[in-house]
């Protein structure tokens, strides 16, 4: 498993995204932690897809949703990186840094 390595101030980003995603989540019917979320977009942003942080955290419903749960729905866990072979992109996406495992 590889170990995140986000500064101080974008792991306060990402805690900031993932409250917002799971209060979205409950708004919707479906239940997520804030540490699931977190640990999700930790790892994407220093793994897999450098996230335009602030950006993705002030993006529209639609747009916030589409990064937010599309990551966490393409997360392979065992890995800690973005399933390659699901053609997803996040939007607030700065660089990519996809490989096959």
């Amino acid at each position: 498993m590889l170990i995140p390595n986000c500064t101080r101030q974008e792991l306060l980003l990402i805690r900031e995204i993932a409250r917002r995603a799971v209060k979205l989540a409950d708004s919707m019917g479906t239940s997520i932690t804030t540490l699931e979320m977190m640990m999700d977009l930790e790892y994407c942003h220093a793994h897999n897809v450098k996230l335009n942080l602030m950006g993705l955290l002030t993006a529209p419903t639609p747009d916030f949703a589409h990064d937010a749960f599309g990551i966490r729905r393409h997360m392979d866990r065992r890995t800690g990186r973005l399933d390659p072979d699901a053609a997803f992109l996040p939007r607030y996406a700065e660089s990519c840094r996809l490989t096959a495992v």
